[in-house]
Parts: C-alpha cells; structure tokens; sequence
C-alpha cells in the first residue's frame, strides 16, 4: 500500500512541470536534508536540549513520543519519506542518531530574531535561527573533520552543495510580537525580521547551499489558541471560520514581504534555486473545507482538556473540581485539524504534504522532486 502511494505521489508531482517546460525534466538526487526552523519541524531539538515531550504526543505513528509536537508526522517527515530518505535525526540529539543524510537544526519555539527571554519564562527557545546556522556550520566543519572516521554516521562532504536546504520558521516571531506589542509596532518589526530572515539564507549560501525549499508562515490567527480565551468577540473580530482577522492579517504582511525578499534573493545568489512555498494558502484552504475534507471543526482540539475556562494543556495535570486530570488525546485524532491547538494532526499535517510537494502552492510551481533546477526559478 505504502509503494503504491509513493508512484502515485510521484507521478502527482511530474505533472506540473508539463506546464512549465513541455518537457520531462529529471527529478533531483538529493543525498541530504538540512532544516532549520522551529515547533512546526521540530524533531527532537528541544527534547534534547531541556525536558522531553511527553505522551500522548506520537501516539498515532510512533507509538510514544518523538521528540514531535504532534500526534505523529510532521511536513518535513513527508518530506523525507518522498525523497526515500531516513526522518531526519535532530542535530541536538546525541544518542543514537545517524547524520548520513541530512540533519534537522530546528527547535520548538524558535524565532528567527533573538528574543530577550527564556525558554522557562515563556517557552522561547535559546536556539534562534542565527543560531542554528552557526550550528550548521559547526557540523559542516566537523563533518570535513571526522568523516573518514565516522563514514557510516555522517554526510559526504561533498554532497552539502547537493542537499536540499528547508526552512520553516517566523510562527514564533509572529506569536511574541501579538503578546508584547500593538499592531503597528509588530508590523513595524517585520521588515528587521525579515532581513534576518535573509542573513541566515545568505549565510547558508556562502556555506555552498544551493536548492532551498521555504515555508511561509501559516495563518496563525487560525490555530484554536488564538481565541481560546476570546470570550464574545466583536461582530468583524473573526472570519467565517472562526479565525482572528487582526493576527491573520499580519501573518499575509510577513509573508507578502519575505515573498518580495526571496525573489530578491534569487538575483543576488547567483547559483541558487529558491523555492517559495505558499503554506499558509494550503493550511487555510484545509481550514475552510474542513468538513468537505471529512475533518472536524477546525477549531476543535483533539489533546488536552479545553472546557470554558478550564484548560489542561496536551500531556499536562491539572485539577478540575478538586480532582487531578491529565489532558488525554482525542479518540481518532486523524479526525481533527488540530492536535493540541498550536500544532497540527498528522492527518492534516498529510493533507498539507500532500497539497505543497506538488509545486501548487508554490512560487515557482514546481514539485520539490525537482527544486535543484535553478533555471525552473525565473
């Protein structure tokens, strides 16, 4: 069954270039993946580095937890299942993973600009994507170092300049900005972000990345937590589908100018193929047919305990009436958009892959088989 979906996704994902080229172009043999971001590609980073995510997350597809805020898989697993490449093992975790193909910088609660405080003030992780470009750098070099030694456990050095580049990150930014600023001064901040944004691309570039592959931010005023405790909101606050206009529509400002910055960056990097890639188009197309999509209201919550007031987070305790309750998983999780309200299902996290790899929501509309070809990128 899983064969037959791989040729079907596979033959999905040559259809676009027909119409960009009228001729079959080779797909890209990309020996590695190398991720940056935050929560939303997170694949053991931060379990590393502090306390461990603890059940139920994973359930669905690991049978415990993985270092992953979902139930199961995220966008950058379906990534690596599509290029037939092993999930990516966190670069922070070192017991018992294998870099042979690739590593995943990315963290739980990442920003792309520093932020002044904690990871147990506020869930901020140390680890900004500055940050986890010196990491990649660190591992670049060691690898040139150690490789003879370690061939088995490590990339060829040669095969950096060949890998796929994938960034996903700038949620964060966004959720702190709402917390400690007005509007005007967040949307004042964008352009700073987004040029910090394009420092860390440019860095990798100069470090011989080639073929990048970007994820905007999603329509953040869509997850369940933004109006979780939003009690009687205005007629306007929210869109038909019970999102919150005012954090949605600085989400499209951010990604409106890291789309200007990347087509930007195309001119300058001369050698490489960047690929924008429209996430927050596809999460909201889910979002707004959910129900036709056989999934819940999309402002559902699959784990933890929301009622009213009370709420007892994903694989947390609380007490509720004098008694102590754990914030348990839905039973069919693949029924819901929304894992624990920030994060997403695996079955939606599917959907969305399945939606992007494509080249659909992306700019160019090329499938990510083939974002290696830079002359796809005019």
């Amino acid at each position: 069954m899983e064969c037959a979906t791989v040729i079907v996704s596979l033959v999905l994902l040559l259809a676009p270039l027909k119409k960009i080229t009228g001729i079959a172009i080779a797909p890209c043999e990309f020996p590695a993946i190398y991720n940056f971001g935050d929560s939303n590609s997170d694949t053991g980073g931060i379990s590393a580095a502090f306390e461990p995510i603890q059940a139920p997350y994973g359930e669905s597809f690991f049978r415990g937890p993985a270092g992953r805020f979902s139930d199961g898989r995220l966008l950058i697993d379906f990534i690596a299942e599509l290029m037939r490449l092993p999930y990516l093992g966190a670069y922070l975790d070192s017991i018992g993973s294998n870099f042979r193909h690739g590593a995943n910088f990315a963290t739980g609660g990442s920003t792309i600009r520093r932020q002044n405080e904690t990871i147990f003030q506020s869930g901020i992780s140390p680890f900004s994507l500055d940050v986890q470009i010196l990491q990649f750098h660190r591992f670049q070099s060691r690898t040139e170092e150690l490789y003879r030694q370690e061939k088995n456990k490590l990339p060829r050095p040669r095969e950096f300049s060949k890998s796929l580049y994938t960034i996903d990150i700038g949620q964060t930014d966004l959720a702190v900005g709402f917390r400690q600023m007005s509007n005007m001064q967040l949307r004042t901040a964008i352009p700073d972000i987004i040029n910090q944004f394009s420092a860390a691309v440019t860095h990798l570039y100069q470090q011989g990345a080639r073929a990048f592959w970007i994820h905007n931010t999603g329509p953040i005023g869509c997850l369940p937590v933004s109006t979780l405790y939003l009690r009687n909101p205005k007629q306007g606050v929210l869109d038909n589908y019970g999102c919150l206009k005012r954090h949605n529509e600085l989400a499209f400002e951010f990604n409106r100018q890291l789309k200007a910055r990347i087509r930007k960056l195309r001119a300058e990097l001369g050698h490489a193929a960047i690929t924008y890639v429209d996430v927050y188009a596809a999460k909201y197309e889910l979002i707004s047919n959910a129900k036709s999509q056989d999934f819940m209201e999309p402002q559902k919550i699959c784990c933890g305990l929301h009622e009213g007031n009370t709420h007892v987070w994903c694989g947390q305790k609380g007490i509720v009436r004098g008694a102590v309750v754990f914030g348990g998983a839905c039973v069919n999780p693949s029924d819901y958009i929304s894992w624990d309200g920030i994060h997403y299902s695996q079955a939606a996290n599917q959907w969305i892959a399945n939606h992007i790899l494509n080249g659909n929501f992306s700019d160019p509309p090329i499938p990510i088989t083939h974002a290696c070809h830079k002359h796809l990128h005019y």
